[in-house]
């Protein structure tokens, strides 16, 4: 990814562009048969002339088309005919990001294969639920990984979008209007380079589609940042029913011997923090004036290379992550037993609005056990089949029936074949 960025890169993107424009002209007769020839032949560039020369001119295509001049020579002069420095620079930013989301592509595709293995791995591994962080009622460790996996698809579907948004050219002249280049040059160029021609560049392209790009990472960063979240509460002392892989070797702390700590989600925590930090500005550069203003080039020279790599990085962690997530189910399991059978409380209150008591009374009752089974006065089960307002209702074998852990998960195949298209 860090490659993509690099001067050389750059460069070189700019030197295709320059040539490819070239070889329209010709095949339109506008610059001598040849040209692009030449410019194949014996173009070059070096970033260190490049940077001396930029320091006299203060104008960084000039200086790249000037040292590209000192190898073509001659022919050199048709280069850029017609053109504007935004032609150059927007149409290769472009390029660069295009080639970032295909690489971040990767990543999220890593972590989509980890996840559906650990997913179905986990399938049935029982644990309990929370909401506001406390016990609600059972789930499946497989089910919570589905979630995950649900939104990473639809975070590579995002991208997907993103990309082809991203991906186009301007080859259109000073403030767009095609004044000194024809409009075909501009197509071929486009077509040569994968992308689609921008319909009104007005001599830049339009920022809405960069904005909408680093908005995107800016939604995947936040995805990485809920798994690595929830992977931290799980690894809790308290909780520890999964926690990142700690190798033969590896320390956890200068001081305390014993620490296991999960550094690796705290740091894509941070991570996409960073990337997040690239969204505003991008929506910013947005409101350029009039036709074209260079106020969004150096946060685009910043959060380009920032944003891409920091999240390139951050997926290929998760993904690790994932892979070697070590899981405990029996401590999920002594977890979702360890508050009295408290996560059954709604099917007892369904199970006495079914039998004729009113939804507000079956409240008042489910809750009047529940709270002394939270003060741990004894098992819900226990608790309920001494109540008189319930045994009136529930028989004890009806009661321990809606004990049933199993009950719960009867819609996990459902769940699986609506988020990886098999059960």
């Amino acid at each position: 990814m860090a490659a993509i960025w690099e001067p050389e890169s750059r460069f070189g993107i700019w030197l295709e562009i320059e040539t490819l424009a070239a070889e329209g002209m010709e095949k339109l007769d506008i610059i001598p048969q040849g040209v692009s020839a030449a410019v194949r032949e014996r173009a070059a560039f070096e970033v260190e002339r490049i940077d001396e020369i930029e320091r006299e001119v203060k104008h960084d295509v000039i200086a790249f088309l000037t040292n590209v001049a000192e190898h073509v020579g001659e022919e050199a002069r048709f280069l850029h005919k017609g053109m504007t420095s935004s032609d150059v620079l927007d149409t290769c930013l472009n390029v660069q990001l295009v080639r970032a989301a295909d690489l971040l592509l990767t990543g999220i595709d890593r972590v989509l294969a980890a996840l559906e293995k650990r997913a179905f791995e986990h399938k049935l591994t029982p644990t309990i639920g929370r909401s506001h962080g406390i016990h609600a009622e059972p789930t499946t460790f497989g089910v919570k990984l589905a979630t995950f996996h649900a939104e990473f698809q639809r975070c590579r579907a995002r991208l997907v979008a993103a990309r082809e948004e991203v991906a186009t050219c301007a080859i259109s002249g000073a403030v767009g209007t095609f004044a000194n280049i024809d409009p075909r040059i501009e197509e071929y160029v486009a077509e040569k380079l994968g992308l689609e021609v921008e319909p009104v560049s007005t001599q830049v392209i339009p920022r809405d589609r960069h904005a909408m790009y680093f908005a995107t990472l800016g939604v995947i960063a936040s995805s990485i940042e809920r798994l690595a979240t929830e992977v931290r509460h799980l690894q809790r002392t308290e909780v520890l029913e999964a926690e990142e892989f700690f190798s033969a070797g590896q320390k956890g702390s200068s001081a305390m011997p014993h620490k296991r700590n999960p550094v690796l989600t705290e740091n894509l925590t941070g991570l996409a923090r960073l990337v997040r930090s690239a969204v505003t500005p991008a929506l910013e550069n947005v409101a350029l004036w009039h036709e074209r203003d260079i106020s969004h080039s150096s946060v685009e020279r910043g959060i380009g290379p920032d944003a891409t790599v920091h999240l390139d990085f951050a997926l290929h962690r998760l993904g690790g992550v994932i892979e070697n997530l070590v899981v405990y189910p029996e401590n999920m399991l002594s977890t979702l037993e360890s508050m009295g059978g408290l996560h059954n409380s709604q099917r007892i209150l369904l199970a006495l609005v079914e039998k004729g008591v009113s939804r507000e009374d079956s409240y008042r009752i489910v809750q009047r056990n529940a709270m002394k089974t939270w003060k741990k006065e004894g098992p819900l089960l226990d608790l309920l089949k001494k109540d008189p307002e319930v045994s009136e209702r529930l028989s004890d074998d009806e009661l321990e029936a809606l004990f049933d852990l199993d009950y719960h998960f009867k819609h996990v195949d459902t769940i699986f074949q609506r988020v990886f298209g098999k059960s």
